[in-house]
């Protein structure tokens, strides 16, 4: 299982984790912040579980490059 998680409320924007991880991720027309697709809402963080393990590869790349490391991406 591949857990992928995103902290919306501190998106600033930039838009890296769309040009990453464009099957996962894309820009909210309504606040411009990442909208983590598919994913359930607990408080604040978003979180998509997936037994696809092809995600991660892309979910990682999307991870580092995000400035204010909002995004986790963790294997079980």
């Amino acid at each position: 299982m591949v857990i992928v998680t995103l902290q919306r409320d501190k998106c600033i924007g930039c838009n890296y984790c769309v040009e990453m991880a464009p099957a996962q991720f894309q820009m909210s027309k309504k606040d411009g912040k990442s909208v983590l697709i598919n994913s359930q809402n607990a408080k604040g963080f978003y979180t998509l579980k997936s037994h696809q393990h092809i995600i991660v590869e892309a979910c990682e790349l999307a991870a580092k490059a995000c400035p204010v490391k909002i995004i986790s991406v963790k294997e079980t």
